[in-house]
């Protein structure tokens, strides 16, 4: 997401770096470059407008603060108006209320509502500790109820049953009072889409909303279509009272117009993006960081949310144990690892969070493609166990039988066991070195350090907390 965006925002941002002090003259050009750069993400016109005209009058009103040259403070500029667009600060669902809450869903056929119920269902199960039922009311399309009841019992929560002869009011009613007589916390009511915004859909949902009084009404829009998505959520906010956006498909929006249109057309904040297809792949929708990400700054923070939820723990330390006490980090190891890796969103997933890494998710994939995880693993998993626990009884007949079943050549097995003789030797020396408790320790300070200059340029992360 932004790939194209960021790019040409920090080649933009790279010309007023040297100068000694901030003129109409001299951030003209840049903002002439920031301004197509924000038409070519798909961003609605009134928002671009309104951002350079923020960006530019705040920018020569300034007074440059004492840690930061023009430069600096010119992008400190920038990304406040980003998240200034964005919505300032994170929006969190309402959720106090009498139980069951309500989270109503409404959006287009195909914009992603029914994958969307089933991910928030597992967020707020997984994270908030709530008990959740959801319900399917798009009787128009049979497949939806069956695919809602599928991904309930894929993330673990009730579905109350629905069909198409029934009436959406009356299965939302039902189920409403299921939800209370099961005493749930939530119950997340997924609506019928249309293929455009027509008086037939709009009067069902309003009736639906009216029925059940939601604590929150979150349009769910497909992020791919840009400015179309922001437009499409005015048009729905005028017909029902919105509390929020779900941008859904947003990890395939390279440009990113939706994100930077949402909030300043509908005066609705966006509070969740749908990142993947697996129902863990929603998350939280904070401004601040996504500016940084879009400046080349990471997010650190999200990173590091994101392993305390994904990394297993107890196989770190069973590693960290098994390491220190002298044996030898074997291929069901380096396989333990891959999968972590893959679980934070591989290489590029990674890259993409990290300080001044730009458009490095994209490069890593000449090197360290996501392809490559799936055929190291193909690899490892056609080994016996005892070929995994110790690998130097792989000879050559061994490879030639582990290349054929795991549809590889030769040369990938020899890769692969020449990449785990590496890593093992830096696991032994970290050892040696004072444990692995200390390289986690490395890897938090690493991850989390404030001080210094983001290798991309900029101002000091520190500089953009309010």
């Amino acid at each position: 997401m932004f790939d194209n965006l960021s790019e040409r925002l920090s080649q933009a941002l790279k010309s007023i770096g040297g100068k000694s002090r901030l003129s109409e003259e001299n951030i003209g050009g840049t903002l002439r470059e920031v301004r197509m750069a924000l038409l070519e993400a798909d961003v609605a016109l009134p928002v671009v407008k309104t951002f350079v005209d923020r960006v530019r009058e705040r920018a020569l009103g300034m007074e440059v603060s004492s840690g930061l040259n023009p430069g600096q403070a010119f992008v400190k500029v920038v990304h406040d108006e980003l998240v200034h667009v964005m919505g300032d600060s994170n929006s969190a669902l309402e959720l106090a209320v009498k139980p069951p809450a309500v989270i109503l869903l409404a959006g287009l056929q195909g914009a992603g509502k029914t994958t969307s119920a089933a991910k928030l269902a597992r967020l707020l199960k997984e994270r908030q500790k709530k008990r959740v039922m959801v319900v399917s009311a798009d009787v128009y399309r049979p497949a939806a109820i069956a695919q809602l009841e599928t991904l309930a019992g894929q993330v673990g929560v009730e579905c109350f049953p629905s069909s198409a002869d029934q009436d959406p009011v009356a299965i939302c009613e039902a189920a409403l009072k299921a939800a209370r007589n099961g005493v749930m916390d939530v119950l997340i009511v997924d609506t019928a889409g249309r293929l455009h915004v027509d008086t037939d859909m709009m009067d069902e949902v309003g009736r639906i909303h009216r029925a059940l009084s939601p604590a929150e009404t979150l349009f769910v829009v497909d992020a791919m279509t840009g400015q179309d998505a922001a437009n499409t959520a005015r048009a729905f906010g005028d017909a029902l009272p919105l509390t929020g956006v779900i941008l859904a498909k947003a990890d395939g929006d390279s440009r990113g117009g939706a994100a930077l249109s949402v909030r300043q057309i509908t005066g609705r904040p966006i509070k969740f993006l749908g990142m993947g297809e697996k129902t863990d792949a929603l998350e939280p929708f904070h401004p601040e960081r996504m500016a940084s990400r879009i400046l080349g700054m990471g997010d650190v923070l999200s990173l590091i949310e994101e392993a305390e939820r994904k990394i297993d723990r107890k196989k770190a330390d069973k590693l960290a144990r098994k390491i220190e006490k002298g044996r030898k980090f074997d291929l069901e190891d380096f396989r333990d690892q891959l999968q972590q890796m893959n679980q934070l969103g591989g290489v590029s997933g990674m890259l993409d969070k990290l300080p001044g890494m730009g458009n490095a998710g994209k490069l890593s994939q000449a090197g360290a493609n996501e392809k490559m995880f799936g055929r190291m693993e193909a690899i490892i998993g056609s080994m016996t166990p005892h070929e995994r626990r110790y690998p130097d009884v792989i000879n050559g007949s061994r490879k030639q039988r582990i290349a054929r079943g795991s549809g590889s050549q030769i040369q990938d097995v020899n890769r692969l066991l020449k990449q785990h003789k590496q890593m093992q030797k830096m696991m032994k020396k970290l050892t040696k070195k004072g444990g692995m408790q200390k390289m986690m320790r490395g890897m938090g300070g690493l991850l989390g350090g404030q001080g210094g200059m983001p290798p991309g340029g900029g101002a000091p992360p520190g500089s953009f907390r309010r």
